[in-house]
């Protein structure tokens, strides 16, 4: 027994029956340091001292017991650990020369060489070149997103990818799906362009992370952090047309806690009608949005960090004849008219623990509301949705540049439509009550390996995900990248993608023109396949840097729900397509950077998008098969000013078939190639910036867009035909006031 105890005291004094050591980090002049780093020497069992300083830590399987503590700014302390159950950390502060500033501008857009995915990162320095009043207005300088009108009468854009419609493609905003459904028509007009950080753009098939859908891509927005911006901006804008923006960002910091408050102001334009048919060039805009974005700790760092945003937005467009009163006019069989209402809450969020540098746990998660309430001439469109959305994911980092994510998901959708005419002379026949309800939990597994000294990088995911309608569906996807040279790097990418549609508030212009709608069949999934190659090469020298790169995506439908306008030129007929529909998209881009002070892109655009019915090739309208993109941006090195210049030319798109209307209703099968010049010119003073641009310099127009303008209340009257800019040159001036954080 006597032996026993001994032996029981020996491994007591050597902390082998010890399991948890306590203690606390300060500096020299025994302030405590919260979030200061402790772990074990060689392992990665670690924590974080709390706001006091303390900390606790298991010794359980620890052999060699060394206790590292580090802190940013302080040089980092070991302690070996023998019978003590309680260690102060003293850490002594690094002591710095003298104060280095260091600056440099970023370049407007980054091609990473080293993440496996191409993603091309739309910068600040980017969004500059031109007046970015709006998401929908960040990438007049891009070559792989396309904005378009998708009618006259709204104005309401969609972000194209691959000359695929913006339903194709993914939009997040901070990583949540909040652009769907009844949002997709206004809401990439409703996020204003102060309050986007970066704008992360990726084509083809990606990451299963944040769901079944990216067909031809995605398009993730990150909103400004609130330690990182500016402590105030205000920026004010007004075009020739009379529309006015007014933004303001304010930001503070305390201790781990920031928060950035926005507002976002639009007020209408003057009515203008350069066209002479009665028609606005442009609807009235009127737009009041509140944003707050509270923050607390950085994702880097072991321990907690979150942040969650709030949003909300009311917004108003009227549009149609120039004598429409939309408080009297509203439903009227008399004046042609469209009135919009709506309002939205939304709230996101993103919480993380960094439980040490291998083990991660993150939750986000969303929600929004929109109540939305419109007229286009005798139609009455009411329409609530309700989306809720959250993601849970573990991250773990393993045997060198491994990791693997996996986590599941759940999706619920609510979406209630009432359609009605006010007058329906013309016998159309798609009234009614819509409704739709999705419950869609996931599951998902993504892990990327490093092989072969990191040459070749692999991704391999899969999802699963039960619609509560449609039953269980697997989503494969891969993406491989090779390092060719440290300069050169070669990917590919190869997936399956599939989404459900939501077919009034993704085709908005359907209820605006009098086509009838009509449904062949029940509607089911799109699905489709896609496959894409690119090559990415960079170079520097002396004066010159930049990068050349070539892409090549092939989309391939096994369902595709495409409105039908040349079978009826009166109708749209709504059916499952379930035959060979393709997309093929060629872009090459070379970007240039000399003697740090001149920019230039030029980038080529093929696209092949058709299908095919009775064993004939049938293009998909309003595609142009080329397109060409050429910038210029010229800064000098006190950086007091910088002009941006761009140039777009788009090739002939083929419209719809309107032969068999009669002749004063016909369009001709094909639109004209056009070009269009923007330029932008800014000053910057010490915290201010004046700038003044046009777009459209050449005052390009496809006059009379609307297809039977003088009655629009017959059968052939359609807003759909819209394959270029339609108000015409564009004057704008604004400003921006700064002030940094000290």
């Amino acid at each position: 027994m006597r032996n026993i105890i001994i032996i029981a005291g020996l491994l007591y004094s050597n902390g082998w029956l010890a399991q948890t050591i306590i203690g606390k980090v300060s500096n020299s002049k025994n302030e405590m340091l919260a979030g200061a780093s402790i772990y074990w020497q060689g392992t990665t069992v670690g924590t974080t001292a709390n706001e006091k300083g303390e900390f606790e830590i298991s010794s359980k399987n620890i052999l060699q017991k060394k206790l590292i503590a580090s802190f940013i700014g302080y040089a980092s302390d070991t302690i070996e650990v023998k019978n003590q159950s309680f260690i102060n950390f003293k850490l002594k502060e690094i002591k710095i020369l003298g104060e280095v500033e260091i600056t440099g501008q970023r370049d407007g857009v980054e091609i990473s060489n080293l993440k496996p995915i191409k993603t091309e990162v739309i910068t600040q320095t980017e969004l500059q070149k031109a007046a970015c009043c709006d998401l929908a207005g960040c990438f007049e300088t891009q070559t792989t997103v396309q904005p378009q009108v998708t009618n006259v009468i709204t104005n309401a854009k969609e972000l194209r990818i691959l000359g695929l419609s913006g339903i194709y493609n993914q939009v997040l905003i901070d990583g949540l799906p909040m652009i769907q459904g009844l949002t997709f028509t206004y809401g990439i007009s409703g996020l204003p362009g102060t309050l986007v950080d970066n704008i992360y753009v990726s084509k083809g098939a990606n990451s299963v992370l944040q769901g079944y859908e990216s067909i031809s891509g995605q398009i993730n927005v990150e909103t400004k952090e609130p330690d990182k911006t500016d402590k105030f901006l205000l920026n004010g804008y007004i075009n020739s047309f009379g529309e006015k923006h007014l933004n303001s960002n304010l930001s503070f910091k305390k201790s781990k806690w920031s928060n950035l408050l926005a507002v976002h102001l639009v007020q209408p334009a003057n009515k203008i009608d350069r066209d002479a048919d009665n028609f606005l060039d442009l609807p009235q805009l009127t737009r009041y949005m509140a944003f707050n974005k509270l923050q607390y700790g950085k994702e880097k760092d072991w321990g907690w960090s979150s942040s969650i945003s709030l949003k909300f937005m009311n917004e108003q467009r009227i549009g149609g004849q120039t004598t429409f009163n939309s408080e009297k006019d509203a439903g009227s069989s008399i004046v042609y008219g469209q009135s919009v209402q709506m309002n939205q809450p939304e709230i996101w969020s993103k919480t993380n623990y960094k439980f040490n540098d291998n083990h991660r746990v993150t939750l986000l998660a969303s929600s929004f509301f929109q109540n939305q309430n419109s007229h286009f001439g005798t139609v009455n469109y009411k329409a609530q949705q309700t989306n809720i959305y959250a993601n849970l994911q573990y991250e773990l980092s393993y045997a060198q540049k491994h990791a693997l994510k996996t986590g599941f998901s759940f999706r619920y959708l609510k979406l209630d439509e009432n359609i009605a005419f006010t007058d329906n002379t013309l016998s159309r026949t798609f009234a009614g009550q819509y409704n739709r309800l999705e419950k869609i939990p996931g599951v998902f597994a993504e892990n990327t390996m490093s092989l072969f000294n990191k040459k070749i990088t692999w991704i391999a995911g899969i999802r699963g995900d039960a619609h509560n309608q449609f039953g269980f569906t697997v989503t494969p996807r891969t993406l491989l990248k090779y390092d060719l040279s440290k300069n050169t790097v070669i990917r590919a990418n190869v997936g399956t993608g599939w989404r459900t549609t939501n077919l009034f508030s993704e085709n908005i212009g359907l209820l605006v023109s009098s086509r009838d709608i009509v449904f062949a069949e029940q509607l089911k999934p799109e699905r489709a396949f896609n496959t894409g190659i690119n090559l990415v090469h960079k170079f520097e020298r002396e004066n010159v840097s930049g990068y050349f790169s070539a892409d090549f995506y092939r989309t391939n439908f096994q369902n595709q729900i495409f409105p039908d306008y040349d079978a009826e030129p009166t109708k749209a007929i709504i059916s499952n397509f379930e035959g060979k529909s393709i997309s093929n998209c060629f872009q090459a881009e070379v970007n240039l950077k000399f003697q740090k002070r001149f920019d230039f892109k030029a980038g080529y655009t093929f696209l092949d998008v058709y299908r095919e019915v009775n064993d004939k090739k049938l293009l998909l309208p309003f595609n142009a098969a080329h397109k060409f993109l050429t910038t210029f941006s010229y800064k000098p090195l006190t950086n007091k000013f910088h002009i941006d210049a761009n140039v777009h030319w788009l090739g002939k798109q083929r419209l719809p078939d309107t032969q068999s209307n009669p002749l004063a209703f016909q369009r001709a099968g094909f639109s004209n190639p056009f070009t269009l010049v923007n330029l932008q010119f800014t000053y910057t003073f010490k915290k201010f910036e004046v700038y003044i641009g046009c777009e459209n310099i050449f005052d390009f127009r496809q006059k009379q867009p609307i297809l039977s303008w003088q009655n629009p209340f017959s059968q052939y009257f359609d807003t759909s035909f819209v394959w270029g800019p339609t108000r015409g040159r564009e004057l704008y001036v604004g400003f921006r006031f700064k002030l940094a954080h000290k």
